[in-house]
């Protein structure tokens, strides 16, 4: 199939970073972060304000999680063989017939490209994009050496050099360069996938300068520990800190992942700025999205091996062509939504059977959204949520625990209602909710919800 360049077939630049937690953009309401860029595509653009990831079954969250996001279904399909153990090198086998969104753009006559991070395997990069550059086939790398490779590298099987230049600037500067080079004759789909702001957070002395961590505020749900065991207490992200975590601390660690924001921020701007001097601006759908978020001392934790909002919830924007601007769309979705929302607004038909559904319609009025979202953790950690109801249940050390909150009322999950007598009843739907969405996804791991006693 042969697309021409036009209108009724858009350009998507697909960025994808890692870690970015959804309330550190500051046009939607972060008072700190400084994000000039990413405030402009919230103004001109649709941001979904409730997208959920549906978790992981490993501590890496970010390679299934892209995996969802990639071949449009849910954190147990992505995965060609879903397990607990993925070994040292915590990638996800996306199945070899899965087709994932790249590749269905690539055989409805679009040209694809792909730089940064790819934690899948290779042969589905292989087969995804036509062209690449700067490529980082893992999971995190110091910031400033990130061992990449041009995609006929990889298909030749050559090894990794170090990249020149810090992580944003090599990634985005290889997509202004794919921008500025290409033909024009077809419409491009560009895969732009930063490490930002993972850590080691090391932002550029310039960035880092910009934020006074005497006078950064703490999340509001910040605690120096977590209070209870989760199960995974131990695990490389929660060890970035001493115990009990101190304000002062943490008040570093905000302003080194901010800088970082920041830094790839500006980054991304540079890719923007290309678009408009190349004229192809007009005609180019600009998403944002990253693969989880990051607790950062949220709920006395570090990193994102469990099932909060500051974790499970994340930033996504959609700006360009018949896209509605200024537009905050509450409908409870899925990240992995994208697939068919972007097939749909590229006038290219989705694969059936995908468990990924178009937010089009919901971009304009807000309806048609997912009843609930759930998410998972590793075999011992499982979440359901209405959108006002979240219900968490940890099986750990042979035991249950079981969290309730209302995401209205205390957006912050700072009041867990589970144990109230007038919310005995409410604990119990959700408990068959979240039952029901274990069948639905394929959910084996963590047995049957209720067959502990609490």
């Amino acid at each position: 199939m042969s697309l021409g360049a036009g209108l009724s077939h858009p350009n998507i630049l697909f960025v994808i970073v890692d870690d970015h937690r959804t309330d550190a953009i500051g046009a939607l309401g972060h008072a700190t972060v400084k994000t000039p860029v990413l405030d402009g595509l919230v103004r001109r653009g649709t941001t979904f304000t409730r997208a959920t990831i549906q978790g992981s079954l490993m501590p890496a969250v970010c390679a299934p999680s892209r995996a969802c996001l990639l071949t449009g279904n849910g954190v147990f399909r992505a995965d060609a063989e879903p397990k607990l153990d993925p070994g040292p090198v915590f990638e996800v086998q996306l199945p070899v017939d899965a087709c994932t969104l790249p590749e269905r753009l690539r055989a409805a006559g679009y040209e694809t490209f792909v730089t940064g991070k790819w934690h899948n395997d290779l042969p589905a990069l292989l087969r995804s994009f036509e062209q690449g550059r700067e490529i980082f086939h893992g999971g995190m790398c110091d910031h400033t050496a990130v061992p990449v490779r041009d995609l006929e590298e990889i298909r030749r099987g050559k090894p990794a050099r170090v990249g020149d230049g810090f992580s944003s600037e090599i990634f985005c500067g290889a997509a202004e360069k794919f921008v500025r080079e290409r033909a024009r004759d077809r419409p491009f789909f560009a895969w732009v996938a930063l490490t930002s702001p993972h850590d080691p957070r090391t932002p550029p002395a310039e960035f880092r300068a910009r934020y006074d961590a005497a006078q950064i505020p703490l999340p509001k749900n910040f605690r120096p520990d977590h209070g209870f065991d989760n199960g995974e207490l131990e695990v490389r992200d929660e060890q970035l800190a001493p115990r009990p975590l101190s304000p002062d601390v943490m008040r570093e660690h905000l302003a080194d992942y901010y800088g970082m924001i920041s830094h790839h921020d500006a980054c991304i701007g540079r890719v923007l700025a290309v678009l408009r001097e190349t004229g192809q601006e007009e005609n180019t759908l600009v998403v944002y999205v990253s693969d989880h978020g990051l607790a950062l001392g949220s709920h006395g934790l570090l990193g994102k091996q469990n099932l909060y909002e500051p974790s499970v919830r994340v930033p996504l924007i959609i700006a360009g062509p018949s896209v509605p601007a200024a537009r905050r769309c509450e409908a409870l979705m899925h990240p992995l939504d994208l697939y068919a929302t972007l097939c749909e607004l590229a006038g290219v038909t989705a694969p059936a059977g995908l468990d990924s559904r178009s937010f089009v319609a919901a971009m304009a009025d807000n309806a048609g959204g997912r009843e609930s979202v759930g998410a998972v953790y590793m075999d011992f950690q499982r979440m359901i949520s209405d959108g006002r109801w979240k219900l968490i249940v940890y099986r750990v050390g042979g035991g249950e625990r079981v969290q309730l909150f209302d995401l209205v009322g205390d957006p912050d999950e700072c009041q867990d209602l589970a144990a109230e007598p007038s919310q005995a009843t409410r604990v119990v739907e959700l408990r068959a909710q979240l039952q029901a969405w274990q069948v639905a996804t394929g959910d084996r791991w963590f047995g049957e919800i209720g067959s502990v006693t609490a």
